[in-house]
């Protein structure tokens, strides 16, 4: 008998056994099984080491008191020892980042071979909250642990987090925290976990933290920082004949935080022909001693702004009206900053920005951005650089979902292209999912502040675009807000067609998260408003979204018809006809109507082949094995499925593969053939090995 067929990569298949007979069988199957090579929907098993914690610094000074207790802190810990947590507490500016850093690069590396992770949870505060989950899952990607095989709840995520690193020496760092609440779920299985916070942590002390409280530096600190600096001055000598007591002066001045004095610093090696004193003097002395607690900090950098370059000074104030978090060239020449380079050269030379993880992106310390945020100039400057990022984003975003999900439906028209016809910051969809990941935290700010300002029409536009980054990076948090905002602002602008859009892509997050009754509300609102819109396919979505729904709490009668509905509702979209047919076909197999699935399903594979469209073939497939096996033809089963788990290896779809998977381990199984369970379970481990979830398969 021949088996002519396609193995998902467009090549015609004959499953050859030996001399002239040609079978469609469990053995074939098992070598095809086999022949599955991760080449596309893993890495390579060895990931790359994380190395997060920031470098070290120069200019580091008399930490002899902490570097001992933090030494005594871990002096009982061993490779075999419990997971150990330190809390370090101090003032902002007071150098607890740096001190870690400088611990790390002294005494850590070879302790914690298995790598540092770095999570600066001020980069992701928003109304002194924090998505714990968004910052779970950030970490385990970090581990190597695949985007698509991390759950959606955030107990599930902070589970899989201790699994991932019960096996692990590593160190993670947790910076800017301020509730014991927020870190508990990112404590490692194994290892070290070291909290920095502006305030004490109790209840972690009593759930057996060590803490450490980091104080300003001394007076004999200070100066010896303060020498060092003028030590780099192009003066021989710039002490001689220097008042002994400006440098202790200026170091009670900036309330002994080296954050202060590394600005004071940077302003007095570039000007060697002044002395310590007159430098002092500029900087205000009198208001220094106020004694008020920020003041002295704030009155150093009114100081030190005051000396900047006009291009200096005007990314600064950008930066303080700026409603994100971190910052790139791109976003500041949209917003009109010229000299984006030496502006930033500036800043980073008086340690008032740093880099913030990826090549290109920086950030403000927060005590900085505190104080930025006071100097931004007229109101109307404000709002039109605002304006202008609102833009950048709303256009950027738009190109990055078309690049990720290809020509989905949407309301919004296409963005306008660019002069060199390129799309901006990326040039594949991977790229601009990753920018749009990267940028996420801006992203939920720029919706707050357009909401804020009234700019309603990019609201709703910027959120129907953050689709291609929330279903595929699953931030729920940011997802719930962002399209709370949608709503509100698509009602604003009366359309009705966006508010239907926006909340069934709001009931999705809710679906995912298995908040089904948040997910109905949602949805019969927008069931509400269908008599109001004219496109056909918003009334498909919502019945779509009812129907996953009732599939979920195993109503699959109520799911056929919901599902029949959203099928006619996609009439003349061959894309929504597969999607809709293959929902149908799930929907009868959950109702114990296998070969009506069958029926279905055959001529959806028939039109996903026509129209090239791959991804829904592999979905297909899947259940079409599905089907099979519920009919007991097991050999039918074994084969649909191992072309879905060929196809879905190509597509590098690892959550397919990984269904495809488990069912030919279970197929195996049942078929008591050696083979394909010996391949199938060989493939599963592998597979679960290279994702960075790697449990043993039974």
């Amino acid at each position: 008998m021949d088996s002519d067929r396609s193995d998902g990569a467009g090549k015609a298949v004959r499953n050859v056994i030996s001399g002239d007979a040609v079978v469609s069988g469990p053995v074939v199957q098992a070598d095809r099984i086999g022949s599955l090579v991760f080449s596309h929907t893993a890495p390579a098993p060895a990931p790359i080491t994380p190395r997060q914690v920031p470098p070290p610094r120069p200019g580091f000074v008399n930490r002899t008191a902490e570097f001992a207790a933090l030494s005594a802190a871990l002096a009982s810990y061993g490779p075999d020892s419990p997971p150990a947590t330190i809390v370090i507490t101090g003032l902002g500016g007071v150098g607890k980042t740096e001190l870690v850093s400088q611990w790390v690069w002294r005494e850590l590396a070879e302790r914690f071979p298995d790598g540092q992770l770095y999570a600066d949870l001020a980069e992701v505060r928003r109304d002194g909250g924090i998505d714990v989950g968004g910052v779970i899952g950030t970490l385990l990607r970090a581990l190597g642990v695949h985007e698509s095989l991390i759950p959606a709840g955030t107990a599930d995520r902070s589970a899989l987090f201790r699994s991932a690193t019960a096996d692990r020496r590593l160190l993670v760092v947790l910076d800017n925290a301020q509730h014991a609440a927020e870190v508990r779920p990112m404590l490692p299985g194994h290892g070290l976990a070291v909290v920095l916070s502006r305030k004490r942590l109790a209840s972690l002390e009593v759930d057996g933290a060590v803490p450490l409280t980091v104080a300003p530096l001394d007076t004999d600190a200070g100066v010896a920082l303060v020498r060092r600096w003028q030590q780099s001055a192009a003066e021989p000598d710039p002490a001689s004949g220097a008042d002994p007591g400006a440098a202790a002066r200026l170091v009670a001045a900036c309330g002994g935080l080296p954050l202060a004095l590394r600005a004071a610093g940077e302003w007095l090696i570039e000007r060697p022909h002044m002395s310590l004193e007159a430098v002092v003097d500029a900087l205000a002395e009198e208001q220094l001693r106020s004694g008020e607690e920020g003041r002295s900090v704030a009155a150093v950098f009114d100081a030190v702004t005051a000396t900047f370059c006009p291009h200096t000074l005007a990314l600064y104030r950008f930066l303080g009206a700026f409603p994100g978090t971190t910052f790139t060239a791109d976003v500041a020449g949209a917003a009109g900053v010229t000299r984006f380079e030496d502006g930033l050269r500036d800043l980073r030379t008086a340690h008032m920005a740093v880099g913030a993880g990826a090549p290109g992106r920086f950030r403000l310390h927060d005590v900085v951005a505190a104080h930025a945020r006071t100097r931004t100039g007229p109101e109307q400057d404000v709002r039109e650089a605002r304006r202008r990022v609102t833009d950048f984003y709303l256009i950027t975003a738009a190109r990055a979902d078309r690049l990720v999900l290809g020509q989905r439906f949407r309301l919004q028209e296409a963005p306008p292209a660019l002069p060199d016809g390129s799309h901006g910051p990326f040039r594949t969809g991977a790229e601009a999912l990753d920018w749009l990941d990267a940028e996420r935290a801006n992203l939920l700010a720029v919706l707050r502040t357009a909401a804020e300002e009234g700019w309603h029409d990019a609201v709703w536009r910027l959120c129907e675009s953050l689709w291609a980054l929330y279903h595929s990076r699953k931030h729920y948090a940011d997802w719930i807000e962002s399209h709370r905002l949608g709503i509100e602002a698509a009602r604003w602008e009366g359309r009705i067609d966006a508010e239907v859009r926006m909340r069934n892509q709001l009931a999705r997050a809710h679906y995912s998260l298995g908040e089904y009754d948040l997910a109905d509300a949602e949805l019969s609102r927008a069931d509400e408003l269908l008599g109001a819109v004219a496109d056909a396919r918003l009334p498909g979505i919502i019945r779509e979204t009812q129907g996953l729904l009732c599939l979920a709490r195993r109503r699959p009668d109520e799911a056929i018809a919901l599902f029949t509905r959203a099928l006619q509702a996609n009439e003349g979209d061959p894309h929504g006809i597969v999607v809709q047919s293959y929902n149908l076909g799930q929907a009868f197999l959950a109702a114990g109507r296998p070969q009506e699935a069958l029926d279905l399903l055959d001529s959806a594979m028939a039109t996903a082949r026509a129209e090239g469209d791959e991804a829904m073939q592999v979905r297909i497939g899947i259940v079409c094995g599905r089907a099979h096996r519920a009919s007991g033809r097991f050999e039918h089963a074994l084969e649909a499925v191992t072309d879905a788990a060929l196809l879905a290896e190509r597509l590098g779809q690892v959550v397919k593969l990984k269904e495809a998977l488990e069912l030919t381990v279970e197929l195996g199984d049942r078929m008591q053939n050696p083979q394909v369970q010996r391949a199938a379970r060989s493939k599963m481990r592998e597979l679960r090995q290279r994702t960075g979830i790697g449990e043993p398969v039974d």
